[in-house]
């Protein structure tokens, strides 16, 4: 669940200034190991972190960060022929639970354009089965585009192995009292949208 914005239950964010990036020795081990295997090549940044959103949802909700990122490598080590579930079974002397099958993914939008700052735009209200990276939050928003990224690959067809072309993303401002209607105070809110989200509108 990475676009928690606008969801009611889950109380204030807590957080320590003071926080330490690793908690126990095996965190800095999946860390290091999820890094070697982007650099390897085995998998993407979009593979893995779609296999985290493929986690099963009590077990991704109860689980820490680095939890998180081992079931993801370890899921993705299984799925490109690494190592057998099995195995990794018989390492930890018990059930090793992994994510979900992967649906498939979809290349780039054909109807998309370029766009610039100043243009007012609309994020489309699209659902897809696979890997996306537009938080629910903005679907069906519009916005004011202030900035322009370096094209990048567009995660949609990065995570499932679907050709594409490289996309920019936009530095999109949103006001979060048409987030969240009645719910936000006076703020703005801005969110990098790849050009395949957006529409422009007059």
């Amino acid at each position: 669940m990475h676009d928690l914005g606008g969801k009611q239950g889950f109380g204030r964010v807590r957080y320590s200034l003071r926080a330490a990036t690793f908690h126990e020795p095996w965190e800095k081990r999946v860390n290091a190991l999820y890094s070697l295997a982007v650099k390897l090549g085995i998998f993407n940044m979009d593979e893995y972190r779609h296999a985290i959103e493929r986690m099963e949802p009590q077990h991704y909700l109860t689980a820490s960060y680095y939890e998180r990122s081992l079931t993801s490598l370890a899921t993705l080590c299984v799925e490109k022929g690494i190592v057998t579930h099995e195995e990794l079974e018989r390492r930890a002397q018990g059930s090793f639970p992994l994510s979900s099958a992967s649906a498939p993914g979809r290349g780039n939008v054909e109807t998309r354009e370029a766009l610039k700052p100043g243009d007012k735009v609309k994020v489309k209200s699209d659902y897809v089965s696979g890997h996306v990276r537009m938080p629910g939050y903005i679907r069906g928003k519009t916005g004011i585009v202030v900035g322009v990224s370096p094209a990048y690959p567009f995660p949609d067809a990065h995570a499932h192995g679907v050709k594409s072309d490289d996309e920019p993303t936009y530095d999109v401002r949103f006001d979060a009292q048409e987030l969240w209607p009645n719910s936000a105070d006076p703020a703005f809110v801005h969110v990098g949208v790849f050009e395949s989200y957006l529409e422009r509108i007059d």
